[in-house]
């Protein structure tokens, strides 16, 4: 589950927030709460990349501030309302392409390999879900 957290956090935090609802920071937190995969943490999630992919000490310090970044980029992307979904969509895209390709950049040659499995065993578990899950 934490995989899915580290691999599709922008895919979760690009939505846009339901119109019908109200736009108040009470009723944002607790649309917040109700989505997986909001509390992403950069520290778990290099200790997960850490163990599946058998990261040095070196190389878990050199992609946890990697992480720290893409979560913090998704989070201002969240909280800004002026973009339209599409907008939102392409730039969390954008981050996550970014994050991945710094992350890739401190791997060898065998975890590179096994970061893009996990990213295709992810993209193909997330087509397999229904829609709104």
């Amino acid at each position: 589950m934490l995989l899915g957290a580290v691999l599709s956090t922008g895919v979760v935090l690009a939505q846009a927030p339901d119109q019908a609802q109200p736009s108040s920071a009470a009723q944002a937190k607790q649309n917040d709460s109700a989505r997986p995969h909001h509390d992403a943490n950069p520290d778990r999630m290099a200790k997960h990349l850490s163990k599946k992919l058998g990261l040095s000490s070196d190389q878990e310090a050199q992609i946890k501030p990697v992480l720290e970044d893409r979560v913090q980029k998704m989070q201002a992307l969240r909280a800004d309302t002026s973009l339209s979904q599409q907008d939102r969509h392409t730039k969390a895209r954008a981050i996550m392409q970014e994050s991945n390709k710094k992350i890739e950049a401190v791997l060898n040659d065998t975890q590179k390999q096994q970061f893009e499995q996990m990213r295709q065993e992810h993209r193909a578990h997330r087509k397999s879900q229904p829609e709104g899950l």
